[in-house]
């Protein structure tokens, strides 16, 4: 798969940013999905991929299968994050799913450093508690990294949980190399250098903490992009529903009160159910 044009990252940020903003309405995804089409630059590829999408949420009913099938469009990380999302057994929403999506396309229409992508991609699998094995092959895949990253990602996959990610980066920076060369002459060189001098001296600086210590540090040093956070539920949006019925209750009391102070008192007869409105209610 050919790294795409920026204009097609953009669109695609743009149509993960609708979704995400119209998901919670009352209209179904296929007729979002149809009136997002036609706001979506008529130049790029993307109508087309969303024509293929439309066309499997109507037969299969996920988009996940849609995109893995588009390889040549969608990277394989963005299909994992979609079938994740899709799962019914996990706890990632499609919501979250689309945010990060958003955010990884603008990241890719802006910058193309594979350093920095592989940390917001590491971070969106620690944060959200996806699966690392398959989260690192569909890493592995994707089209910004070369073969010697590649090569490391799958090696980070089989030593995740045994070593530090702290130590994994450290090791494989220019910084690392700096302090082997201030220890002894003959610095045994690894087979690449994936990290800078400063990823290399925040990563050392953090080891055996939290690796989300490190993501964040890296963001406050270097402008890494940071993975999106779900915004808490606002309490305004469940109380006003509590409060109209509440209200509702209230004035049915106060009628009743006020029927009461009457001189015939409440009318109970309201509340009686004559002999025909069962059988009237069932042929109905």
């Amino acid at each position: 798969m050919p790294i795409l044009e920026r204009e097609e990252y953009v669109e695609q940020a743009y149509l993960f940013r609708g979704l995400h903003d119209r998901l919670n309405s009352s209209d179904p995804v296929q007729e979002i999905m149809r009136h997002l089409r036609e706001e979506i630059l008529a130049t790029t590829k993307l109508p087309m991929a969303i024509d293929f999408l439309l066309a499997e949420l109507n037969h299969v009913g996920t988009m996940g299968t849609a995109m893995r099938k588009l390889a040549h469009y969608f990277t394989p990380f963005q299909t994992f994050l979609m079938n994740a999302a899709e799962d019914d057994r996990g706890r990632f929403d499609m919501n979250r799913a689309l945010l990060i999506l958003e955010h990884e396309a603008r990241f890719r229409s802006e910058k193309s450093d594979p350093s920095a992508m592989f940390c917001f991609q590491f971070e969106t699998l620690c944060r959200n508690r996806l699966d690392y094995d398959f989260g690192l092959k569909a890493m592995s895949d994707d089209v910004l990294y070369n073969e010697e990253w590649r090569r490391w990602i799958l090696w980070v996959r089989q030593q995740i949980g045994m070593l530090d990610l702290a130590d994994l980066i450290y090791v494989y920076s220019e910084y690392y190399l700096i302090r082997q060369s201030q220890i002894e002459e003959n610095v045994k060189r690894p087979e690449a250098v994936l990290f800078g001098e400063r990823e290399g001296r925040i990563a050392l600086a953090n080891r055996h903490k939290e690796p989300l210590y490190l993501f964040a540090a890296l963001q406050r040093q270097l402008g890494y992009p940071a993975v999106p956070k779900p915004k808490p539920p606002n309490p305004l949006d469940e109380m006003l529903p509590k409060l109209e019925r509440t209200l509702e209750r209230m004035e049915v009391r106060i009628k009743m009160l006020e029927d009461e102070q009457r001189e015939k008192g409440i009318d109970l007869r309201q509340f009686y159910k004559r002999p025909g409105d069962e059988a009237i209610s069932e042929s109905e």
